[in-house]
């Protein structure tokens, strides 16, 4: 059988429990291709998963490799695969419940995976499905936001993963962006296309905003609580979070949903098309070696990234 290089975990734990050895490279099945690895985004999902916290919804076998973003070249295609052949460019959010992208292979549904968007390399491609899937369903799928042109989106947690291309995206919508974030993030969210910046360490947003259309929440908590109070009537809450939904939101014609994110082949190339045109752009904020995937799931935890991080795992 053959091998490859891979960071597996052995058990649930901090990061010490990712290890970088052999494992066994994956053989296609029908309807799936092996795509040879050059960049895995790291999400926060890829930690909670190692940590064991999301065992009560997803089940997994021991041992597992993380990581779920993945952009690389295809190096075989299995039986009923049409459409694909050796050295296309591909990317594309893995099935969380399987294997992932912290290796040197992986095998992924030919029907979840995109064409790599053309004018960026694969690290910053391999930044894009998760956080951009999220994004784009948050604000355009049915049942969450269906933001239209002219309509005000109030973005917490703008400059992280999710909220960088939901800036972007409600922009190229034509809606009225408003972000909130840490001093420091000002210039580079005003540069995504912010029309107003919130600094949430000097002021509170509902003494600063109200009549927004639509609320992009990836924060939670405290914030999302305050954020039903700057809704306009009929208007909606939208969060990547736990989702709670008070009294006196329903009585105001409030809305909340929380997203489920799904992998997409069409809305992916959707993203890629709009990276081609540079209407979005995916930004890192590091990246890493595949051997420091430990040292990434420190930063992704510690939840001080500005854009994503991802692992460089062809070098």
């Amino acid at each position: 059988m053959a091998s490859m290089q891979a960071v597996r975990m052995h058990e649930y734990g901090g990061p010490e429990v990712l290890k970088v050895e052999e494992a066994p490279r994956p053989d296609p099945a029908p309807g799936e291709v092996l795509v040879r690895v050059h960049g895995a985004g790291v999400n926060p999902i890829d930690w909670k998963v190692r940590a064991g916290l999301t065992r009560a919804f997803i089940t997994h076998t021991l041992p597992l490799i993380p990581g779920w973003d993945v952009s690389g070249t295809v190096e075989w295609v299995g039986p009923n695969v049409r459409g694909f052949e050796h050295g296309d460019e591909v990317f594309t959010r893995l099935d969380v419940s399987r294997d992932g992208a912290y290796a040197e292979y992986v095998t992924a549904a030919a029907g979840d995976l995109a064409r790599k968007p053309r004018t960026i390399d694969h690290l910053h491609a391999a930044a894009v499905p998760l956080a951009g899937l999220t994004a784009w369903q948050a604000l355009f799928d049915d049942g969450n936001a269906r933001l239209a042109p002219g309509q005000t989106l109030l973005v917490h947690g703008a400059s992280g993963g999710v909220g960088h291309f939901a800036v972007q995206l409600a922009k190229w919508r034509g809606a009225r962006v408003v972000a909130t974030g840490s001093q420091g993030n000002e210039g580079f969210l005003r540069e995504l296309g912010a029309d107003l910046f919130i600094d949430h360490t000097s002021a509170r947003f509902e003494n600063v905003i109200g009549d927004v259309d639509v609320v992009l929440d990836t924060v939670g908590g405290d914030t999302q609580a305050r954020s039903w109070g700057v809704l306009r009537p009929g208007g909606v809450l939208v969060t990547t979070m736990a989702l709670e939904i008070p009294d006196q939101a329903r009585q105001r014609d409030l809305r909340g949903s929380q997203v489920a994110t799904r992998t997409s082949a069409r809305q992916l190339e959707e993203l890629a098309g709009l990276i081609d045109t540079q209407a979005v752009r995916p930004v890192l904020s590091r990246i890493l070696p595949l051997g420091q995937a430990r040292k990434a799931h420190d930063l992704i935890e510690a939840k001080h990234t500005r854009g994503k991080l991802v692992l460089d795992v062809i070098g």
